[in-house]
């Protein structure tokens, strides 16, 4: 497609956006809680570690409050609070693949040299090798000579079965049997089985969907790692289940470039009038690419790629399981909360080889946001004009975001004992995660369209697991008077714009001021504090940031050094257990940035922290009875972000 193409269909695009914007402007007053990232039985990784039977319907059971059967350890478990909205996420790439060839025993698979090879070994009682041959199969030169990019989510698994196909010399001679001719993989990767995949999903979507009660969204993901660059999206849309049977999921199969994946969205909105939108995730471990100033191929981004992007782009996944996305020390130094759970590994090759992810503004939302002025002075537009909201990444089919009931990340690893599956020498265990995140939406209406309206219109935000009710407004006309109003939506609606939104120049060019109201949790901690986060546009052209103490619990000062006293610590690491004896159940203020330049683009977020509370790796070291894991954290400080308001003079 040309640029000018480009360009048109992104201006179709926006055009939606604005319809959707307006449409929404009456005043969502109902908060939606839900997980728009989750995987089942049919995802590749999810099946090959361990996920054989929680399916669709499984996950749909459990966000709803039911009890059902862990696929790891066979447990009963059920979520204490029920969601209100779930998207079961599986990878488009190769969807039901190992389910149907392993579980089913499908014919189209069997029948094939490979399929028929791994078959075997497993009626032979060998499916550890089984899973390595389909390992060595996926990552083979092979499938990269076929056109496919390096999934990269595949080489994760690489490490686990690198010497569980026998020998040295028996590896060698699979490999080079993978490698002799670059079909055999091919072979495994058939539009039928997708369609068939892709119906099964949609099927149970369709079933669970109850309009006013519960939303079951169709969703995939879409998984380009180029070089082990995660440029994963989420793939949301308002569609049903006869308008999802009118296409397949986009794979980077298809194209591993995003920008194929924005304009088979422009076409499929056109073709079926639903809603979509593609949701970057966990990109803390993408390389530096996820929010590169440069395209795909490497080239400096186009005003006509940067719009297209943003109709398509409006919101980023802040965190979740394999950590923050918020930002890194290294990037917001003078930011004392910026070190907060971390993934420490690159997803590719091999696991063992310690390979730390990069820490440049290309890996962080926070850094996105701060390009993005920076591009807009250069190309008239923001390409990462992003809210934010988290989810969880889980491929046991599971939304589980409680640090006290996290069912793990994988089926394998959802038991204490099962969460030490690291290789030798490596830092990635079952600790390695945290129980995140969750969406949080403000929308009319528990409804498929009300939802992905507010996710084009950005007002939403993400936690780390947390019910924390959170508002913000900013405008010209706040006093501090409204921060106890009892209705802070009616005065935020009434007096300035909601989060997701741009504020312009008052004509006196007076600075705006933020409402901002946060509520705990009604049954986890209290609030330490709400921060605002601000980035600005240097008469350098340079893009800075610096974070505010704006309300905060306990009488507490601000030090000569600027900065706030820690709120406490109430956790008893010999019971895992902690009080809300310190803390704030509701923080509200109106706030007005004391360093406003009316003439400089800005945009402001809010987070939200909450006291100290213990982490997965506390609750299972006392369940064990030993010692807390080495190197993992026996608190964690959770968290809400906000998506950003924006100033434009």
């Amino acid at each position: 497609m040309t640029e000018s193409l480009l360009a048109g269909a992104a201006v179709l695009s926006l055009s939606l956006v604005a319809a959707t914007s307006a449409l929404a402007q009456d005043n969502p007053d109902r908060l939606l809680w839900g997980d728009t990232h989750l995987h089942t039985n049919l995802s590749v990784d999810a099946y090959l570690l361990g996920n054989r039977s929680a399916d669709a319907d499984t996950a749909y059971r459990f966000a709803k409050g039911e009890g059902v059967i862990h696929p790891g350890h066979r447990a009963r478990l059920r979520l204490r609070t029920p969601l209100d909205f779930l998207a079961v996420t599986d990878h488009a790439e190769m969807m039901g693949v190992p389910y149907r060839l392993l579980t089913v025993g499908d014919e189209r698979l069997t029948r094939t040299r490979l399929g028929g090879r791994i078959k075997q070994l497993v009626d032979q009682g060998q499916a550890e090798d089984a899973f390595g041959l389909f390992i060595l199969a996926i990552n083979s030169a092979g499938a990269e000579e076929v056109g496919r990019p390096s999934f990269g989510l595949f080489d994760l698994l690489g490490w686990r079965f690198k010497s569980l196909i026998g020998p040295v010399d028996q590896r060698a001679v699979a490999t080079q049997w993978l490698n002799s001719d670059p079909t055999l993989i091919g072979d495994l990767d058939q539009e039928e089985i997708t369609r068939l995949s892709w119906g099964t999903n949609i099927a149970a979507a369709d079933r669970h969907n109850a309009p006013g009660k519960f939303t079951a969204l169709v969703g995939w993901e879409y998984t380009p790692t180029p070089d082990g660059a995660n440029l994963h999206r989420i793939v949301l849309s308002s569609i049903d289940g006869a308008g999802a049977r009118r296409f397949l999921p986009f794979s980077a199969n298809d194209d591993p470039n995003p920008e194929g994946l924005w304009r088979w969205l422009d076409a499929q909105s056109k073709a079926t009038g639903a809603q979509f939108t593609a949701i970057p995730h966990n990109s803390n471990i993408s390389k530096g690419r996820m929010f590169s100033a440069l395209n795909f191929d490497g080239a400096p981004l186009t005003a006509e790629t940067a719009r297209f992007r943003a109709a398509w782009e409006t919101v980023a996944e802040v965190t979740q399981i394999k950590g923050t996305s918020e930002t890194h020390p290294a990037i917001s130094p003078n930011d004392e909360f910026a070190a907060f759970e971390f993934f420490n590994q690159l997803i590719e090759a091999r696991l063992d080889a310690q390979q730390e992810p990069t820490t440049t503004r290309g890996d962080y939302v926070r850094g996105a946001l701060l390009t993005g002025l920076e591009q807009e002075q250069k190309l008239g537009v923001n390409p990462f004009k992003l809210g934010m909201i988290g989810s969880t990444d889980t491929h046991s089919g599971l939304a589980s975001a409680e640090e006290d009931n996290f069912t793990g990340k994988f089926a394998r690893d959802g038991t204490p004992e099962s969460k030490s599956w690291g290789p030798t020498g490596s830092r990635l265990t079952g600790w390695s995660m945290s129980a995140s995140g969750l969406a949080a939406i403000w929308a009319r209406d528990n409804t498929r369209d009300e939802i992905l309206s507010a996710l084009r219109r950005r007002e939403v935000y993400g936690t780390t697991g947390p019910r924390i009710s959170l508002r913000v407004f900013c405008g010209f006309a706040f006093s501090p008077e409204d921060a106890a109003a009892p209705d802070p939506a009616a005065v935020g609606y009434a007096k300035g714009v909601p989060m997701g939104e741009t504020l312009t120049r008052a004509a006196d060019s007076r600075a705006p001021s933020f409402l901002i109201r946060a509520v705990k949790d009604p049954v986890d901690a209290n609030l330490d504090r709400v921060q605002m986060v601000k980035g600005w546009l240097g008469p350098d052209g340079a893009a800075r940031e610096k974070v505010f103490d704006v309300v905060w619990s306990g009488g507490r000062e601000i030090g000569p050094d600027g900065r706030l006293p820690p709120v406490g610590d109430t956790v008893d690491r010999a019971t895992a257990r902690y009080e809300n004896s310190i803390g704030a159940a509701e923080l509200s203020a109106v706030w007005t940035d004391p360093e406003f330049d009316p003439a400089a683009k800005a945009f402001y977020y809010v987070r939200v922290l909450q006291i100290p509370t213990p982490r997965n790796s506390l609750y299972d070291s006392v369940a064990l009875g030993a010692p807390p894991p080495e190197g993992f954290p026996a608190v964690i400080q959770e968290r809400a972000y906000s998506s950003p308001i924006w100033y434009a003079p």
